[in-house]
C-alpha cells in the first residue's frame, strides 16, 4: 500500500499505541495527514510538548460518542484505526452505562461515519479480553467487534471496508502491570493475585507494525490476531524485580487465570499464516479475501496464554523492555 498521499485518522491517538502509532508513521510512512481524535485537550497539549509536531499533524478534540464531530473529524479521511475506548476492567463495571456508550457506540458511531465518507479502510483493535468474556470490559469489546465485521454488508458496493485485530496485554503501556512491579520493586514486595497465571505479551512496536501489516492485507471482516509469546506472570516479576518477595493475593473480580486469543469454536474458520492467525468472518453477504496461503486449525485448537509454543523466558523480556523495536517478519 502507498502511505504517502493517504489521510489517516486515528481514535484515541493520545494513548500509548496512539502515539506508537504516530511516531512510526512520521518516521517511516509520511502519510499526507494523520488527524489524531481525542477527548483529553492536556493529553494533545503533552504528546506537542513531547515533539509530536509536523506538517501531516491535526489535533481534533472530539468523543467518538459524538457522532457530529467524528463525521467532521472523518471527511476526506482513507483509512480509520480505531483505538479510543474505557479499558480499565473496574471502571467499565462500576460504570456500565458508559462502557456501552463508548465501546459499543462509539464503534457504531465510527461505522456510520466510515459509510457516510467512503473510508476505504477501517481497522478496530481488540483485546484477548475480548474472548470469552467474563468481565463488561470483554462484553463491550467482543460486541464492538461482531459489529465491526458484520457492519460490512451495510457497505454494499462502496469501497468500505471493516477488519479488527485482536491481541494480549502490550510491554510498555500505560495499562501493563510492569510499571506496577517496578514500582512496588522499592518496597522489596511484589503483589500477584495466581501465581498460576500466564499471558500473551507483544511490544508497542510489535502491535503498531502489526496493525500496519493489517491494514495492508486486509480485505474486509477479517480479525487478525498475532503470534504472541507467553510468559508466567511470576518469572515477569522475578525478571522486572530479581529477589524481591513474591506475595499472591487472590485472583481479583472478572481476572483470569489464562488468555485466549483465538477460541476452540473460531479456529474451525481460522487461517495460520506465518507469523498470525487470521479469524475469517462466519457470516458475510460481502466478497472475501480467500486466505489459502494459509493453513487450516487442526480440530479443537486453542491459541491459549498456559498452551503456547512460544515461551519468553526472563533474558528475552529484559532485552525487549530495553530495546523493543522488533521488525515485522516479510
Amino acid at each position: 500500500m502507498i502511505w504517502h498521499d493517504k489521510k489517516i485518522l486515528i481514535t484515541g491517538g493520545t494513548g500509548s499505541f496512539g502515539r506508537a502509532f504516530v511516531a512510526r508513521m512520521l518516521e517511516n510512512y509520511h502519510p499526507r495527514v494523520i488527524r489524531i481524535y481525542s477527548r483529553d485537550e492536556m493529553k494533545q497539549y503533552q504528546m506537542r510538548a513531547d515533539g509530536f509536531v509536523d506538517k501531516s499533524l491535526r489535533y481534533f478534540i472530539g468523543d467518538v460518542r459524538d457522532r457530529d464531530r467524528l463525521e467532521m473529524a472523518v471527511r476526506g479521511v482513507d483509512i480509520i484505526i480505531h483505538a479510543a475506548a474505557l479499558k480499565q476492567v473496574p471502571s467499565c463495571e462500576y460504570n456500565p452505562f458508559e462502557a456501552v456508550k463508548t465501546n459499543v457506540l462509539g464503534a457504531q458511531n465510527i461505522i456510520q461515519a466510515a459509510l457516510d465518507n467512503n473510508v476505504s479502510k477501517v481497522v478496530a483493535l481488540s483485546t484477548d479480553k475480548a474472548v470469552n468474556p467474563i468481565n463488561l470490559y470483554g462484553a463491550t469489546k467482543l460486541c464492538a467487534e461482531k459489529i465491526f465485521i458484520e457492519s460490512n454488508s451495510y457497505a454494499g458496493d462502496k469501497p468500505v471496508r471493516f477488519s479488527c485485530v485482536r491481541y494480549g496485554n502490550v510491554l510498555g503501556s500505560r495499562g501493563s502491570v510492569i510499571p506496577v512491579f517496578k514500582k512496588q520493586k522499592e518496597s522489596g514486595v511484589l503483589t500477584i493475585t495466581d501465581k498460576r497465571m500466564t499471558r500473551f505479551w507483544i511490544t508497542l512496536e510489535q502491535a503498531v507494525e502489526f496493525v500496519i501489516h493489517s491494514l495492508e492485507e486486509m480485505a474486509g471482516g477479517e480479525v487478525f490476531v498475532p503470534k504472541a509469546p507467553s510468559m508466567k506472570m511470576t518469572d515477569l516479576a522475578e525478571a522486572i524485580a530479581p529477589g524481591c518477595t513474591i506475595k499472591e493475593i487472590g485472583i481479583r473480580p472478572g481476572e483470569k487465570i489464562h488468555e485466549v486469543l483465538v477460541t476452540r469454536d473460531e479456529s474451525r474458520h481460522t487461517r495460520e499464516v506465518e507469523d498470525f492467525f487470521v479469524i475469517e468472518p462466519e457470516y458475510h453477504w460481502w466478497t472475501v479475501r480467500n486466505w489459502t496461503q494459509g493453513k487450516l486449525l487442526p480440530e479443537g485448537y486453542e491459541y491459549r496464554s498456559d498452551m503456547n509454543s512460544r515461551w519468553l523466558d526472563k533474558a528475552e523480556l529484559l532485552a525487549l523492555l530495553e530495546n523493543p523495536l522488533q521488525p515485522r517478519k516479510t
